[in-house]
């Protein structure tokens, strides 16, 4: 159980390469989200943004498919207070008052949390560029955490020479999944073969805690890792 907010989709692949590396043989991942439960339906500033939604793929040695070619990954624990539930852990364990106060909520200060996400994603990115020895123009696909539209269009403006329609959406549909949202949206791109053999994938997340990470995915007809 993997407690990485938006970004444990590739929490779980980084662990799951590390697996792979020591000889497993298959790793699934499952990354469900029932964020509805924790919304605050007379928080406007929440509630219109997350939905309900669930990813799952299977890490495998010398398959085919797509191989992890770099994963970059980062957290900064100071920052939590910006995106928070405040109820039901250790430091607040659910009460009548707790519930009273809507401590089992999603809290967020929206202005704050978008400048924190654009600099981790961008700083994530270039660093996991720069470990694959790749640059940004090697990238053919954008898959970002669908947190919302400004933080996906701030993403695309980074790398200007992935047209839009190679930048993946899907937050009209179902809303900020957390961290299923890299996997749902990555499904919809393999499922509709918009993937051609070769193609890079740039995958980027950032969530609450903070966390954040980036990871390549290039599609391959055998996978040798």
């Amino acid at each position: 159980d993997i407690q990485a907010a938006c970004s444990g989709y590739l929490y779980a692949l980084s662990i799951a390469e590390a697996f792979i590396a020591q000889g497993k043989s298959r790793i699934l991942i499952v990354a469900p989200e029932k964020l509805s439960a924790i919304v605050n339906y007379q928080d406007r500033s929440t509630c219109v943004l997350f939905g309900d939604g669930a990813a799952a793929c299977l890490v495998a040695a010398g398959s085919t498919g797509l191989r992890i070619d770099g994963i970059c990954l980062g957290a900064d624990g100071s920052q939590s207070h910006l995106l928070r539930m405040e109820g039901g852990g250790c430091k607040h364990p659910a009460s009548t008052e707790t519930v009273e106060n809507n401590l089992h909520y999603i809290q967020m200060a929206g202005s704050e949390v978008f400048k924190h996400a654009v600099l981790r994603m961008k700083g994530s990115c270039a660093t996991c560029l720069e470990q694959a020895g790749l640059q940004e123009s090697d990238i053919d696909w954008l898959i970002p955490h669908q947190a919302n539209v400004r933080i996906i269009d701030a993403m695309g403006k980074r790398f200007s020479h992935i047209p839009p329609e190679k930048i993946c959406k899907t937050i009209h549909k179902y809303g900020n999944t957390s961290c299923s949202s890299i996997g749902i949206a990555l499904d919809e791109l393999w499922s509709e073969g918009k993937l051609r053999f070769g193609d890079r994938c740039l995958l980027t997340a950032f969530g609450a805690g903070f966390t954040w990470g980036s990871c390549i995915l290039t599609k391959v007809e055998e996978q040798k890792r």
